[in-house]
């Protein structure tokens, strides 16, 4: 896995998190919802490049 995709992926997870609180404080369910989506997406996709690590020779 490249670290560079690595970092991304981790930031994306991280902005996640970050709105999903905002939107927590605030009451604002909109940016629940995206902060949420960040943070799933992101996980998913550092779950997909391991798993491809996984499997490399």
């Amino acid at each position: 896995m490249s670290v560079g995709r690595t970092i991304k992926h981790k930031a994306q997870e991280f902005k996640g998190r970050v709105t999903e609180r905002i939107g927590r404080t605030t009451r604002n369910r909109r940016l629940q919802r995206e902060g949420r989506t960040d943070r799933v997406a992101g996980n998913l996709k550092q779950s997909g490049d391991k798993a491809k690590d996984a499997f490399r020779p």
